[in-house]
């Protein structure tokens, strides 16, 4: 029985913006079940679409057509030309494929070196294709494994501790200003993509309450509304500032929208007590001298870009270590691959049988004494070889019975899980999301449907 692992993408290296999105699978689930149908030679399938990144996981024969196929139905299901997509993909097999799924789930492959929002995407995606029945016994452990993979990253590694963008650069110096941010009040002057980051490590970080101040009103209120925050009218910034502990600017005004005169009496309303400006805006919203006030720290993008710069070189270092981490788990997933088939099977549990019977019969002849004779010491021994042979010979020829079907690499899994023949067990929350997940929700439909043994019965069985 030969299975391969095949996996099929584009991502931000190998296509620009517009063939991501032109590209991109809005709703996987309807290409996880077309590629599974009953005249395919790919038994289960998995898409993980985001932003950055479509891929194509299978798992099925490891005839050529495979490639051809896959990248027909995703061009098909976008309603594009097949030509078009292939020049930007690139494609992985067997080992490789488990090393890249690995890489993926650490943070290892990502736009922003060791960043966490892949995994809790990586799951969602599990999640439906679980629901969808698209996947099986090869899938379900590889996707497993890959999850417990980014937790080991995660905690023997400090890849993902230093910021690297510059908005959680911006709420991690206000953190090292203030020593703690919660129960502190921030202000947003500007609402476009860089301030709606801000706005989510702000809150992350605990403050008490956020304020938006935008020139379009609408947008500071669309932006506030879904932070539970205050929207303000831009004319009416100065009256509020002394309310804000923490400011972040980006408004891509022509010239600065706050000067040192301005903080002074801001200053003298808020009895002297420290406030913190990141000036993420080019040209500058801030005026530098404010920088000379006391009581005021103020950062621009240059100050933060030195501060990601340092962070990102540390997280490079790390990236080595956990690329160890990686090809450490690649192996063990592999040896578990390769041992899904039935002669090796076969092999693992006459021994494993063989091992206990040994076990037993020394600590029956040591309890017997040095008086047995070598005769009766090997006919005892052939006696405890036999036995266990003949309990194992009705699961050994279930074994073989069930190998010539579709489903039998589900029952020779299900044996090397009953007889833990590669000593590792799945953690029931390896594929659920922790505290420390930045997608985190409940895993009870997944739970439900993928099974304690992770076993569900594909729609090809």
């Amino acid at each position: 029985m030969q299975y391969t692992i095949h996996l099929f993408g584009l991502n931000h290296k190998t296509a620009d913006v517009e063939v991501r999105e032109a590209f991109a699978l809005a709703d996987g689930g309807i290409l996880e079940r077309a590629l599974v149908s009953r005249e395919s030679p790919i038994r289960e399938a998995l898409v993980l679409s985001t932003c950055n990144r479509v891929e194509i996981l299978v798992s099925g024969a490891p005839e050529a057509e495979v490639a051809s196929l896959v990248l027909s139905r995703w061009a098909g299901h976008c309603n594009r030309d097949a030509a078009r997509l292939s020049p930007h993909i690139y494609a992985h097999a067997g080992t490789e494929a488990v090393e890249h799924v690995f890489r993926v789930a650490s943070g290892l492959d990502s736009m922003v070196l060791g960043e966490p929002q892949i995994l809790g995407q990586m799951k969602d995606a599990y999640r439906r294709a679980v629901g969808n029945g698209s996947t099986g016994v090869i899938l379900n452990r590889l996707l497993h494994k890959a999850f417990s993979t980014a937790k080991k990253v995660r905690t023997a590694t400090g890849i993902g501790a230093s910021a690297v963008s510059i908005s959680y650069a911006a709420v991690e110096l206000a953190k090292r200003i203030f020593g703690e941010t919660a129960g502190k009040k921030a202000m947003l002057i500007g609402a476009g993509e860089m301030a709606e980051l801000a706005a989510t490590h702000l809150l992350t970080a605990g403050i008490s309450h956020l304020y938006v101040a935008n020139r379009t009103f609408s947008r500071a209120v669309e932006l506030a509304e879904r932070f539970h925050g205050t929207a303000i009218p831009f004319e009416n910034l100065a009256e509020h500032l002394p309310e804000a502990d923490i400011v972040i600017s980006s408004t891509g005004a022509p010239q600065a929208i706050i000067r040192a005169r301005d903080i002074k009496d801001v200053l003298k309303k808020r009895r002297q007590r420290p406030m913190f400006f990141i000036d993420i805006a080019v040209p500058r919203d801030i005026d530098p001298d404010v920088n000379g006030l006391d009581n005021v720290y103020l950062y621009d993008i240059d100050d933060l870009r030195e501060v990601v710069e340092e962070n990102l070189a540390q997280r490079k270092e790390e990236a080595t270590r956990a690329g160890e981490i990686v090809r450490e788990q690649v192996e063990s997933f592999s040896h578990w691959l390769k041992a899904l088939d039935l002669s090796p099977t076969i092999v693992d549990v006459l021994r494993y049988g063989e091992d206990i019977a040994k076990k037993e019969l020394c600590k029956t002849l040591r309890r017997l004494g040095p008086d047995v004779s070598p005769e009766t010491a090997k006919a005892l021994e052939c006696l405890a070889l036999s036995i266990s042979h003949k309990i194992l010979h009705e699961p050994i020829v279930f074994l073989k019975r069930r190998s010539r079907e579709n489903a039998g690499e589900r029952f020779l899994d299900l044996i090397r899980r009953v007889f833990d023949l590669d000593k590792e067990t799945v953690p029931e929350d390896a594929h659920g999301r922790g505290a420390d997940d930045p997608a985190c929700g409940c895993e009870d439909e997944i739970s439900n449907k993928a099974g304690a043994s992770c076993v569900p019965t594909s729609s090809r069985n």
